[in-house]
């Protein structure tokens, strides 16, 4: 069933240290040509040392295409994945250049990214383009799939590990169980230009309406950037400060939907600052699982490239928004005062 105009599948994402003698240079390539002090980069490694310098990220991404590849094959897709990360091994440009390599010609992409925010979509983009152009002429064409955040499968997906989460409180105390969504917090200038927020609101409230339309409120989380410049608020940990009454408050979930795995900033943000607050508050806190490879999830990234090799195949959405588009607007998602932002994962 595959259109012969595609001839392979482009698994790109963030990267992640896998050692400790990984972790600076990796740091260096995240930060490279951004205004961040070097005493900054050194406080986040300690983040990553306090895991043995280890991010999940990579070893997800590598059980996720091992489910993906039987999950296409299941459906008669004969596309070969590919595997490229902007920051750390395996890279894209030495990922594109072995796809010439192999004498693919056009490619689709998927990205690890749900929303639409420059870091989240155009940066990748940019990213596909530069890794095309160091190949050279050869180099194929990369098409990337749309935006997901309003997909069914990944509605699905998210509201059963929330629903995972929820279940281990007693079943009496599950009503005052308070859900906090959380994502990447980034400039708050940047987020005035593109549609990060609202996907993100939008995804809340399809999954709260999911799990019998609970109560729910977005929060963020990782802010990277200088004090003085605006980010999205509230923070999570004030948002657990705001919520600390244990007369009105039976537990927290934190569910972190703006990620797909477990990337480092899940794991110390949540699992170790978040709680350690909750316990400090007696606040009982359950983290809720990121849809990693949850199978409603694997069948969603099928659907999108089965979108992308039969127009007659329906492009599945659900809320008020529709399908994202497949080709982004030239002047979406645009950087903060051209300078790409200060994410750090």
């Amino acid at each position: 069933m595959t259109d012969k105009s595609y001839d392979s599948l482009l698994v790109v994402s963030f990267g992640g240290p896998e050692s400790r003698d990984d972790v600076i240079p990796f740091l260096e390539n995240v930060l490279r040509g951004k205004p961040v002090p070097r005493e900054r980069m050194l406080e986040v490694a300690e983040h990553y040392y306090h895991f043995g310098g280890v991010s999940p990220i990579n070893s997800q991404l590598r059980e996720l295409i091992a489910v993906l590849e039987i999950e296409l094959r299941r459906h008669q897709i004969d596309l070969p994945i590919y595997w490229g990360n902007r920051n750390w091994h395996p890279f894209l440009s030495d990922t594109v250049r072995q796809m010439v390599a192999d004498g693919r010609q056009r490619a689709l992409a998927y990205v690890t990214s749900a929303y639409s925010s420059y870091s989240g979509c155009r940066q990748y983009r940019e990213n596909l383009a530069t890794a095309c152009e160091e190949a050279g002429p050869g180099a194929p064409q990369i098409d990337k799939v749309r935006m997901f955040y309003n997909h069914p499968g990944f509605i699905e997906a998210t509201a059963a590990r929330v629903q995972e989460a929820l279940d281990r409180f007693p079943e009496d105390k599950r009503d005052g169980v308070q859900l906090l969504f959380t994502a990447h917090s980034i400039p708050l200038g940047m987020s005035e230009t593109c549609d990060y927020v609202r996907q993100l609101r939008e995804t809340a409230d399809l999954v709260s309406q999911r799990l019998g339309n609970r109560h729910w409120e977005l929060v963020y989380q990782s802010r990277s950037g200088p004090p003085h410049q605006p980010w999205l608020e509230p923070d999570v940990r004030e948002a657990i400060r705001q919520r600390s009454d244990p007369a009105r408050l039976t537990g927290i979930v934190i569910a972190p939907i703006g990620f797909l795995s477990d990337h480092l900033e899940v794991l110390y943000d949540l699992d170790v600052e978040a709680r350690q607050l909750c316990d400090e508050l007696n606040v009982p806190m359950v983290r809720a699982g990121t849809v990693g490879t949850h199978p409603r999830f694997v069948a969603m990234i099928r659907e999108l490239v089965e979108e992308r090799l039969n127009p007659a195949v329906p492009k599945l959405a659900i809320g008020r928004y529709g399908p994202s588009h497949d080709v982004c607007p030239a002047n979406c998602c645009p950087p903060l005062a051209n300078r790409p932002p200060m994410h750090l994962k």
